[in-house]
């Protein structure tokens, strides 16, 4: 009955990755986030629902043949994101540019895309002369510059690590390859993240629940849509804090691999407090944090060197534009339900500073990312933001501790992005991340319940004994 059983589910694992397979290639060659929401946002849920139903099937599948279909379905899907270029994020633009000046030698903090100073490195494909510069992803400047490149009159944003990563995939990439090689990175990523995850589940977790476990990143709807079809550079951050805190104890290199991965995107520091979860010992805390700020310090020295306080760029601009500022509606949505605008930022900082602290002192050291998992998500939830990208680090902090509840906040910063021009005027962006949050408060009781009753029963057979 078992074998029956095993076998079963595997036959319906992988019809159910086909299906996922074929909507994520239509998805992405269905058009873009401007021209028809909804349709998109309707094949989105579609790719969510088989998603899930089959991260159910695989469970009962024998552990060698689940973790095949794992590999294989994190591969079909990844793949199938390639159908197309970028549809929903022009993001990748920006990565292409970087790229590209620095390979001539030009630190890409130095100047915007828009500067006359790199007018010689500019071609048809980012900076197109042709057309009326109404196609989606084009902006034209002041000046009349048609570009494909998002804020084309500031500097770039991204961290050191990142810039690394745009300028070796530029120097490996074919002339004239366009955006495909960023896919393809992407995919490569996001690939390496499922056997990441495969090999710290294996190796730390429950081997039998590992491909399960391994599935809630390979197989879910926001890695091929964002870290493969847009490119998005947060996948390797994601991939650096896995093994930050999956193969590497409380010490230096712990440290070390999450400076790096703070260095792709600022958001793997909150993993921080994670990382040192129930660390009493100050030498321990302090060889963690030491490793990651020397890690940060030396990413950025070479650019620091050439551009001076310029390494920055637009990021502090981008924080007030993003809704950091008080009086912004776009940003802590829910406690704005709660709270004056005024207080709203400062309330976020408290309430994240105690959950740090909690986590750090109460954390469980064999299992740093679920502290991790809960002030990325805490986090997420409270600045409740509209791209469902910055909810990567969380997809792949769900893999590692189960925890799926937490993948509701990936999708209601998906249904914000993608639906916010379906409803105008309607508070969309309360109502997504309220359901998000609803839902990981059912499941934090959902899960206590089962653990107090195993406490009850044995502390019931210890009175028995005595």
């Amino acid at each position: 009955m078992k074998r029956t059983t095993a076998r079963i589910s595997t036959i319906v694992t992988a019809a159910l990755l086909a299906a996922l397979t074929i909507v994520v290639a239509e998805t992405v060659r269905a058009g873009d986030n401007q021209s028809d929401p909804g349709r998109l946002l309707a094949r989105y849920a579609v790719a969510w629902v088989l998603f899930a139903a089959a991260v159910w099937a695989v469970r009962k599948a024998p552990a060698r043949a689940a973790t095949g279909l794992v590999l294989a379905g994190a591969a079909a899907v990844a793949l199938a994101a390639l159908a197309a270029p970028p549809r929903t994020s022009n993001d990748m633009y920006r990565y292409a540019w970087d790229g590209r000046v620095q390979a001539a030698g030009v630190s890409p903090y130095a100047h915007p895309p828009a500067a006359p100073e790199l007018a010689r490195l500019r071609d048809d494909w980012l900076f197109p002369t042709q057309g009326s510069c109404h196609e989606w992803g084009l902006t034209r400047t002041d000046s009349g510059l048609c570009v494909r490149i998002n804020r084309p009159t500031v500097p770039t944003i991204y961290p050191p690590v990142a810039e690394v990563w745009f300028f070796t995939v530029h120097v490996l990439s074919p002339p004239d390859s366009r955006h495909k090689p960023l896919q393809v990175g992407g995919a490569v990523l996001a690939f390496g993240t499922t056997l990441a995850l495969l090999f710290v589940l294996r190796r730390r977790g429950d081997p039998a629940r590992a491909p399960a476990r391994a599935a809630l990143w390979g197989w879910c709807p926001a890695v091929p849509f964002e870290a493969v079809n847009n490119a998005h550079v947060d996948t390797l951050g994601v991939l650096l804090t896995v093994l930050a805190l999956g193969t590497a104890g409380a010490g230096a290199r712990r440290g070390a691999l999450l400076g790096a991965a703070t260095a792709v995107k600022l958001l793997p520091v909150l993993a921080l407090p994670g990382a040192l979860s129930g660390q009493r010992n100050p030498a321990r805390v302090v060889r963690v944090v030491s490793a990651l700020l020397a890690a940060v310090a030396l990413a950025y020295l070479p650019y620091v060197v050439a551009s001076g306080t310029g390494v920055l760029g637009y990021l502090p601009g981008y924080l007030q534009e993003e809704g950091y500022e008080p009086g912004h509606v776009h940003r802590f949505a829910l406690l704005r339900l709660l709270l004056p605008d005024a207080a709203a930022g400062a309330a976020v900082i408290v309430l994240l500073t105690l959950t740090a602290l909690y986590i750090w002192w109460r954390g469980d050291p064999a299992r740093p990312w679920r502290g991790a998992l809960l002030l990325t998500g805490t986090a997420l939830l409270l600045v409740s933001p509209s791209y469902p990208w910055y909810s990567l680090l969380v997809v792949g902090l769900v893999a590692l501790d189960g925890r799926w509840e937490w993948l509701t906040v990936t999708a209601a910063g998906t249904v914000l992005y993608l639906g916010g021009r379906l409803l105008p005027g309607f508070t969309l962006q309360a109502w997504v991340y309220g359901t998000a949050a609803v839902c990981v408060a059912l499941g934090v009781c959902l899960r206590a319940a089962p653990a107090r009753q195993l406490l009850e029963r044995r502390r019931g057979g210890c009175r028995t004994c005595t």
